[in-house]
C-alpha cells in the first residue's frame, strides 16, 4: 500500500494539494479484513488477469492500493469505453444548467448535416436514445463511421445518414457513434470541446490534472473512449457518483440524474451469468450483484456499489473482463461487513508490504551471449508481409552496455532499450497512428541463439514481446503482446 507522503509526493507532482486526494483508513476501521484483501490481490496475481492497478475505497476512505510497477500512481492509463460515463456525465450536467433536455430531436443539433429527407425513425431519435444505446440501428447497416479519420465528410454527417430500421428506444445496439453523437452535442451546445467543458465542473472539483482527452480531426472530444486517467481519478469519479453528485459539501450533479444514469434503463439481454446482460443505464452497465460500473476495454473498471458503499478502481490489460469481475464479486463482497473490525496491526502491515512490493515480473535472461558479437549491428529483414507489419529487427549495443532491440514497424523504427534484471525506459511510436508513448522494457538472452524483450507501454494495456532466435543469416521471430495472438515470422540478415 502507498502511504500518505508517498500520494502526497504524487499529488505534488501532479499539481495537486494533498487535500486533493481521497482520505485513507485502515481496512479493519471500515469493516474489512486485510487478510482478505491480501487473499484478493494474490488471487488478482495467480490468475495472471494482467491487472495494473487496483483501488478500493469504503465509506469514502481508500482501504487499498496498489500498482504493479512498471504501473505508477501518478500515469495516467487509457479508458477506453469507460470514458463513455464521462461523456453521459456531460449530458446531465448540461440538463441541469437547462442549456439542453435528453427528450430534444438529435437532429435539432446538427440540421446541416441531416439527410434531405429524414426518415421517421431518425427523426424520432432523442439524446435519450443516445445515452442507452437505443438509437434504432444496427450493424452492418451503420457500416463503418470514419470518427477518427479526416475523409473529407463530417462523422456527425455520417451517422445521421446511416439507416435507422428500428423505431429508436426499442432496439439495444451498443456502438461507440452514439457516443460520439453525444460529445458533438455537448460542443454544439457549449461551445467547448466535451474535456474543456468538464474541467471547472467536475475535473477540477475532484482534483483531477486537466486530462488528455483524444480528439477527432473535426476537432470534438472523442467521447467514446481516449480519455487518459490516473487510478485515483477513476476512483473519485466513482465516489462522486455513489455520493449522488455531492464532492465535499458542493452539489456537482443532481442526485436524480445519478439515479436515472446507472438505473437499468434497458434491456440489453437475458443471461443471468452475464455482466453485460443485466441492463444499462446512460452510458453505465449494471452488475450482477446490483450495482453498476462504467467499463472499458482490456479491463478497465469503475464499479460503484451503493449498497456496500464502496468503489473499486482497476486499470488493466486483459482478455478476461468477465473473470476479473467475478473474483471480485466472490472474494470481496463478503468481505465488506457492517460495522468496523477490530485493528489488526499485523495483517494490515503485512497487507501495506504486498501492496508496496506488486511488480510485473522482469523478463528472465542472461545479459550477453557467446553469439552476441556475430548478431549485434545485423539487419535483419522480415520476409512478407505480416498482421504485426513488422518489417525489420536488429540488436545493437548502446555505448553504456546494455542492448537495444530495434524494430521497424509500418515505416517506423522503434529503439527500446532493453533492462537486465531491471526496467529501462524510454518513448516510442505506439499503434497505427504512432502516436509516441513512454515504454519500459526488460529482456536478455534465454539460450545462446535466443534473445527476448518485453515491451511495457505503461500508459495502455499493451505488452509487447519479441523472441528472436538466431542461426547462421536468419532469425526466427515471434512477435506477440498480451491481447493477439503470437505471429511467426522468419528474417535474413541484409548485406
Amino acid at each position: 500500500m502507498k502511504t500518505l507522503s508517498c500520494l502526497s509526493a504524487a499529488a505534488a507532482f501532479a499539481g495537486l494539494s494533498p487535500a486533493a486526494e481521497l482520505p485513507r483508513a485502515t481496512p479493519e476501521s471500515q469493516g474489512v479484513a486485510s487478510a482478505a484483501l491480501q487473499a484478493l490481490v494474490d488471487e488478482l496475481e495467480a490468475r495472471a488477469f494482467g491487472v495494473h492497478s487496483l483501488v478500493i475505497v469504503r465509506h469514502g476512505r481508500v482501504i487499498a492500493e496498489g500498482w504493479w510497477a512498471p504501473y505508477a500512481p501518478d500515469e495516467p492509463h487509457m479508458l477506453f469505453s469507460l470514458s463513455k460515463s464521462f461523456t453521459s456525465t456531460a449530458i446531465g450536467l448540461l440538463q441541469a444548467e437547462g442549456r439542453l433536455s435528453i427528450d430534444d430531436p438529435v437532429l435539432k443539433y446538427f440540421p446541416e448535416d441531416a439527410p434531405a429527407q429524414p426518415s421517421e425513425n431518425l427523426r424520432q431519435m432523442r439524446i435519450r436514445d443516445l445515452l442507452r444505446m437505443t438509437t434504432g440501428q444496427h450493424q452492418p447497416d451503420i457500416g463503418p463511421i470514419p470518427i477518427m479519420q479526416d475523409t473529407g465528410v463530417p462523422a456527425t454527417r455520417a451517422f445521421l445518414a446511416a439507416p435507422v430500421p428500428h423505431k429508436p428506444g426499442t432496439h439495444f445496439f451498443y456502438n461507440s457513434h452514439a457516443t460520439f453523437m453525444l460529445s458533438a452535442i455537448v460542443q454544439k451546445v457549449s461551445g467547448q470541446t466535451m474535456r474543456d467543458y468538464l474541467v471547472p465542473r467536475l475535473f477540477q472539483p475532484l482534483g483531477i490534472p486537466t486530462p488528455d482527452w483524444d480528439a477527432t480531426p473535426q476537432g470534438f472530444s472523442f467521447g467514446a473512449s481516449g480519455l487518459h486517467l490516473r487510478t485515483g481519478d477513476i476512483a473519485k469519479f466513482g465516489q462522486l457518483y455513489l455520493q449522488r453528485g455531492e464532492w465535499e459539501g458542493r452539489r456537482l450533479l443532481p442526485a436524480a440524474w445519478i439515479d436515472e444514469a446507472t438505473a437499468a434503463q434497458t434491456s440489453n439481454g437475458s443471461h443471468p451469468d452475464s455482466d453485460w446482460d443485466q441492463g444499462y443505464g446512460y452510458q453505465f452497465w449494471r452488475c450482477i450483484p446490483g450495482f453498476y460500473r462504467a467499463d472499458g476495454a482490456n479491463g478497465q473498471f469503475c464499479i460503484v456499489m451503493p449498497q456496500h458503499d464502496t468503489v473499486v478502481a482497476i486499470n488493466s490489460g486483459t482478455r478476461d473482463m468477465a473473470g476479473i469481475m467475478k473474483t471480485l464479486w466472490r472474494l470481496l463482497l463478503p468481505e465488506l461487513r457492517p460495522a468496523a473490525l477490530p485493528e489488526n496491526p499485523t495483517a494490515a502491515g503485512a497487507l501495506r508490504r504486498r501492496l508496496g512490493a506488486l511488480a510485473r515480473p522482469f523478463e528472465k535472461g542472461a545479459a550477453t551471449s557467446p553469439i552476441a558479437d556475430r548478431v549485434l549491428g545485423k539487419r535483419f529483414a522480415v520476409t512478407g508481409e505480416n498482421a504485426a507489419s513488422l518489417e525489420a529487427v536488429s540488436l545493437e549495443r548502446a555505448p553504456d552496455g546494455a542492448t537495444v532491440a530495434l524494430a521497424r514497424i509500418r515505416g517506423r523504427d522503434i529503439r527500446i532499450p532493453v533492462g537486465h534484471g531491471a526496467w529501462r525506459k524510454t518513448e516510442a511510436p505506439f499503434g497505427p497512428t504512432g502516436a509516441i508513448q513512454p515504454v519500459a522494457s526488460s529482456g536478455g538472452w534465454i539460450a545462446d541463439d535466443t534473445f527476448v524483450v518485453a515491451a511495457y507501454y505503461y500508459r495502455t494495456p499493451r505488452i509487447e514481446k519479441l523472441r528472436l532466435k538466431f542461426s547462421g543469416d536468419e532469425v526466427a521471430i515471434e512477435a506477440s503482446s498480451n491481447l493477439d495472438r503470437p505471429v511467426h515470422l522468419t528474417g535474413r540478415a541484409q548485406p
